[in-house]
């Protein structure tokens, strides 16, 4: 038996000449490395008479009480009303949330991963930007830490996806206003920052092919976030050049639908559900200031309660399971239609 006092499990690794992520691996579940190497380790162990610090392993465990919560733009007032409920929800659990934002940057969402991976948080609820999130990089991070995605969701990372149906919102939408008016178009941003509004446009055009109606796409430039002015611009853009197919607008998310109401206002064009209102304006997502807009606007609205009920729920499960779930697990929540005044 040596004498040589070994303080941590790296010199511990140096001396035994095993890697220490195999040597972690042995301390978590012996049997999970081969026969061969764990008589190695036990010979190691005997030899230096080395004893694991169990408090720093449960911390290198993440069994820690804290919760990661990440949104891809927190001035987004749909990310701030969920990212406000999944944060209750943790405290009433007894966790300590903390709210990154990655501002719809690769780079930063990315350094967010690191600095969350250093924090060894119990888990993580991950909102990510989607197809302008780098893959391999949210994946080894969903490997190396207990991730729920939720909002965006990338095929096959992470060990559940929580989130809304977009064909339940549009399907809704689409069908009210055809049935009590002209056929509505389809008002979007050419190249959009959320993954969803891609969803929502393929759902508006199956609609449109089931009701046997022919589908209108309106797209506008604009890029980034910044979504109420995108929408205003291209919305002023469009009445003022008579680009609208139709009377009914259909806009991809309530913020854009916020720049549409904007335009209308300038240009004195009326929007309601009335015969004398020159256009229709419908959404979806239920903006939380949707309801206070002039007029008010319909639109589809996303369960905000159960969305975040379900994600902080797996994520719980997914914790105490040890990181692990049997399969993937995706679920979706449908989307409610409330009717006001802009159609």
């Amino acid at each position: 038996m040596s004498h040589q006092k070994i303080r941590n499990m790296e010199e511990f690794a140096t001396l035994s000449g095993i890697s220490r992520p195999t040597i972690s691996k042995y301390f978590n579940d012996p049997d999970s490395v081969r026969s061969s190497t764990r008589n190695k380790i036990e010979a190691a162990l005997k030899e230096y008479d080395y004893r694991p610090n169990i408090y720093a392993m449960n911390q290198n465990r993440r069994l820690t009480k804290n919760i990661g919560i990440v949104v891809p733009y927190l001035a987004d007032p749909f990310f701030a009303e969920i990212a406000r409920v999944l944060e209750r929800r943790c405290i009433d659990a007894g966790f300590t949330p903390t709210l990154f934002s990655s501002h719809g940057e690769q780079g930063l969402e990315n350094a967010i991963l690191d600095t969350l991976r250093s924090l060894k948080p119990a888990g993580v609820l991950l909102a990510p930007l989607g197809r302008a999130s780098d893959r391999k990089y949210v994946e080894q991070f969903c490997r190396d830490v207990p991730t729920i995605l939720f909002d965006s969701n990338i095929e096959g990372v992470g060990a559940a996806f929580v989130g809304s149906d977009n064909f339940s919102f549009v399907s809704q939408t689409v069908e009210y206003l055809s049935r009590t008016g002209n056929v509505p178009c389809f008002f979007e941003m050419r190249d959009p920052a959320n993954p969803n509004a891609n969803k929502r446009r393929h759902a508006y055009l199956e609609m449109m092919r089931r009701l046997d109606l022919e589908p209108h796409i309106v797209k506008i430039d604009g890029m980034g976030w910044g979504f109420e002015e995108i929408g205003r611009q291209g919305a002023l853009k469009v009445l003022r050049d008579k680009l609208l197919p139709t009377s009914t607008v259909l806009c991809s998310n309530d913020r854009l639908a916020i720049g549409f109401l904007s335009a209308c206002h300038e240009l004195g064009v009326t929007v309601g559900r009335d015969d004398a209102c020159d256009i229709r304006v419908a959404s979806h997502d239920d903006h939380p200031y949707s309801r206070f807009t002039c007029p008010s606007l319909t639109t589809a609205a996303h369960d905000y309660e159960s969305v975040a009920d379900h994600a902080v729920k797996t994520l719980f499960q997914l914790i105490e399971a040890g990181g692990k779930l049997n399969n993937r697990e995706e679920t979706l929540f449908a989307a409610r239609l409330i009717m006001r005044g802009s159609a």
